[in-house]
């Protein structure tokens, strides 16, 4: 069990019967009235976010989660196997557990695997990673980098805007938090 001063961002906790990660966190004490803490909440593995409040020192189940290195292999159907890294063993995923991370994912790349136990929670990917450009329209001759976008297609089928430079076969470095460009590698 945890109370509410004991809250960290990725802490996960269970609420009636249910996983959640939290995502952030804030401790309130009004001039009037008891303190409180406002959250924001991810459901495991469905992934919508809820907001709740909870009285200051109130308790609430603590899950202890393991985070384990494994490595993309390959998919099949609706599952995406992923293998540990350190005894080779090969783990099936749902899809419905990384359909969100799908746009970043491609095969043989490191991610983390957050367990309760043997049975899998949640799938975190690297903060950055860097994929190639397979589509874009051309650029305008004479545009720069500061002005104006485009859209471009990258090796994994994501879509993200990009400043007008860039061209196909140039590699990114993508923001998997938000989606966003970062930089040409």
């Amino acid at each position: 069990m945890a109370d509410t001063g004991d809250f960290r961002n990725g802490m996960i906790i269970k609420l009636d019967g249910k996983l959640f990660g939290i995502v952030e966190f804030q401790h309130v004490k009004p001039g009037k009235g008891g303190a409180f803490v406002r959250t924001k909440l991810k459901q495991i593995p469905e992934g919508y976010v809820v907001d709740k409040t909870f009285r200051a020192g109130e308790r609430v189940e603590k899950v202890r989660v393991e985070k384990r290195k494994y490595q993309y292999l390959y998919n099949s159907g609706e599952l995406y196997y992923m293998m540990e890294t350190e005894t080779y063993e090969q783990v099936p995923i749902p899809k419905s557990l990384i359909e969100d991370l799908l746009p970043y994912l491609k095969e043989s790349m490191t991610v983390h695997l957050l367990m309760n136990g043997d049975s899998p929670i949640a799938v975190e990917l690297p903060t950055f990673v860097e994929l190639a450009v397979v589509e874009t329209e051309p650029g305008i001759r004479g545009d720069t980098a500061q002005g104006g976008s485009k859209n471009a297609r990258l090796e994994s089928g994501a879509v993200v805007s990009v400043p007008l430079f860039i061209g196909v076969g140039d590699v990114l470095k993508i923001d998997t938090r938000n989606g966003r460009y970062i930089e040409r590698v």
